[in-house]
């Protein structure tokens, strides 16, 4: 747990992903729509990722990846991000981390 903690913490947008996941692809993509470039940690090529995985459980996501943490707080899974965005309530989230143009 603390080192989801320490990794979730280090930058202002991070996701816990898995490689093969299509729908941690999906989040991802959202993201860089938007103009978020997110710090990515892909727990299947992680010696730690199964230890990782059931933090990430622990902390209350409802599956394990993709895990989005904005300012170090947890957002959720896709269910979560997709309803934020859907409600335009993600990227006044995301404003300060957008890359300027």
């Amino acid at each position: 747990m603390e080192k989801v903690m320490r990794l979730a913490s280090e930058k202002g947008v991070v996701i816990f992903s898995k490689s093969s996941c299509c729908l941690c692809y999906a989040v991802k993509i959202l993201f860089q729509e938007i103009g978020v470039s997110p710090v990515v940690h892909e727990i299947d090529q992680d010696p730690e990722g199964r230890e990782m995985e059931k933090a990430l459980t622990r902390l209350g996501c409802t599956a394990p990846v993709p895990a989005v943490f904005i300012g170090g707080n947890l957002i959720g899974s896709t269910n979560e991000v997709m309803s934020l965005h859907l409600k335009g309530q993600l990227i006044p989230q995301l404003k300060p981390y957008q890359q300027q143009t």
